[in-house]
Order: structure tokens, then C-alpha cells, then sequence
């Protein structure tokens, strides 16, 4: 498959980023620390296929074959990988109008995701239709801010999960856009939207209890908005502990991380890689022993 692969690198945080949770020094098998990798996506709106030819600039790009290609590669190359996706799986071609989000999580099965968010769209075909695909899907969905108990949802989805990495401990927690307005009332019927602050508050610190090492956020909040509502950059600097947040639902590009300061001063970096899988995201954590410390390294890889 000829790929044409556009990189960019940059360094985040010239002396690294403080370490919420250092490891034991005794559980490092080598002097250099652990490295990371941490994969991403938001958006995909059911692109199976990459924009045809064209479609302009987007003509070629896209495509979960040649995701997967990309995952393939890095994986090979890597030891601990986490592959996550901020929501908005569903919709946008006739792929989900004929089969209503099957292919979607068997191809995102097969290419070893490890969890999902849920975006606004993925509730498209209601209720109902989310809960007929779940058993296609061989990953976990994360959201902590809905409350599915009087639904026929009950009980499918966690607030939370934590991933052993090699000697690493990564908590991963989702939380989710505010449905009302934006999506129907028959479509999500009698799901309770919670206060994402609080939640994510809540989740940082039973993760810490955890005594995780890295806390991510999976996000379908939006990048930033011009008014009050709740977004990327707003929850950074209103809550404590997190480390990275992967976004989705504006279709935001990023060459890298936006870094914003938490309450408390500490760096938390925000990554979205726009949407219908035209790129893959790319964070490399480096936590060295020594110093207890981590050091990101950001790619934007073109899915082509």
C-alpha cells in the first residue's frame, strides 16, 4: 500500500511534565524507564472507504484499511500501546444507514481498540440501535457523566478502566457531551446527563486511589467554544490530575497537544485529530526512572 505519511514531532514541556504517581523504583527493568504510545482517533462518522477520488484534498485519505495498516506498523515497532477513540463512531455514510454500526466495531474489534467514549451521534439509531451493535464490539466504552440505570442501557458501559502497560498502570476514564438540544429526546430517552467537572473530579481521584500512573480523559466535550459551555480547555483548567485529554465532537486539527495549566499549575496536554479517520494521533509518554519523570512526543500521522 503506498502510504504517504506526514509527520509532525514536537516536544512537550522542555523539562518534561510532572509525574502524578512514580513507579516503585524496584518495578523498572531497565535503567532508560517504560515508553508508552498512546493511538487515537474521534470522528470517524462511519468512513470505512478513504474519500474517494475527488474529493479534493481529502481524495485517498481515510480508510480503516489503511488505519489499520498504520496501527499494524506502530505496534510492531512498539511494546506498550494503548488505542483509544473519542466517540462519534456512527454516522455519515451509507456504511451505518445499511447496517447501523456493525462494521464500524467489528473493524475497530479487529484492529485491537481498547476503548471508545460515546459521541452524540453514536446515539443515531436510539437506544435500541446502540444496544443491538454492542455485541459486534470487542472493547470497552468509558463515560462517566451519563447515567444509564432507567434505560435499557443499564449496566453496558463503565465510568472508568485501568490498562497494565508493561510496568505502567494508565486510567482512562470518558465523559460526554450534554444530549439535550442536540440530539432527539426519543433517541436517548430517560439518560441522565451529570455534571462533567464533577464527574471527572470524582474519576481523577478514585484513579489516584488506584495509584495510576497516568490519568487520561476521553473526551466528546468539544476542543472550545466562544460561550460557557463546558469544553476541552475549560476542563483542564478546572480540574486537577489529569494528564491527557483525547477530544472529539468539533473536528478540531491539532499538528500537536494544546497545553494548558491545571488549578494547581501542572501541565495537561489536549490532543483531537479532526475527523473520518484522515489522521491518527501519536503521544509518546517516556517515564525515566531516575527522575520519576515523563516526556511526550506528538505525532500527526495522515492516514493515506
Amino acid at each position: 500500500m503506498n502510504r504517504r505519511s506526514f509527520l509532525r514531532k514536537s516536544l512537550i514541556g522542555g523539562a518534561g511534565v510532572s509525574l502524578l504517581a512514580g513507579l516503585p523504583l524496584d518495578s523498572w527493568a531497565e535503567e532508560k524507564g517504560v515508553k508508552l504510545t498512546v493511538l487515537h482517533t474521534n470522528d470517524t462518522h462511519s468512513r470505512i472507504e478513504p474519500f474517494p477520488e475527488g474529493s479534493g484534498k481529502l481524495s485517498g485519505l481515510g480508510g480503516m484499511a489503511q488505519r489499520a495498516t498504520l496501527i499494524k506498523k506502530i505496534r510492531a515497532e512498539e511494546e506498550n500501546v494503548l488505542l483509544l477513540d473519542a466517540g462519534d463512531i456512527f454516522q455519515g455514510t451509507p456504511y451505518f444507514n445499511y447496517f447501523g454500526g456493525e462494521l464500524e466495531y467489528k473493524l475497530m474489534s479487529e484492529m485491537g481498540y481498547d476503548a471508545t467514549t460515546l459521541g452524540n451521534h453514536d446515539f443515531d439509531n436510539g437506544l435500541e440501535g446502540l444496544k443491538k451493535q454492542l455485541p459486534h464490539a470487542r472493547f470497552d466504552f468509558l463515560i462517566a457523566n451519563y447515567d444509564f440505570s432507567d434505560t435499557i442501557l443499564k449496566d453496558n458501559f463503565k465510568p472508568y478502566k485501568i490498562f497494565n502497560k508493561g510496568a505502567l498502570k494508565i486510567g482512562v476514564f470518558g465523559l460526554g457531551i450534554e444530549l439535550d438540544g442536540l440530539v432527539p429526546n426519543v433517541n436517548y430517552g430517560k439518560t441522565l446527563y451529570l455534571d462533567p467537572v464533577l464527574k471527572a473530579k470524582g474519576m481523577v481521584r478514585k484513579l489516584k486511589d488506584e495509584e495510576c500512573d497516568l490519568i487520561i480523559c476521553l473526551s466528546h466535550l468539544g476542543y472550545a467554544y466562544e460561550d460557557n459551555t463546558i469544553s476541552d480547555l475549560k476542563l483542564a483548567a478546572k480540574v486537577d490530575g489529569i494528564d491527557l485529554i483525547i477530544g472529539g465532537h468539533t473536528h478540531t486539527f491539532l499538528d500537536k497537544p494544546t497545553v494548558v495549566k491545571s488549578p494547581s499549575g501542572n501541565k495537561v496536554l489536549i490532543n483531537q485529530v479532526g475527523w473520518s479517520g484522515i489522521n491518527l494521533g501519536r503521544i509518546d509518554f517516556n517515564f525515566h526512572r531516575k527522575s520519576k519523570s515523563k516526556v511526550t512526543r506528538s505525532e500527526v500521522v495522515k492516514v493515506s
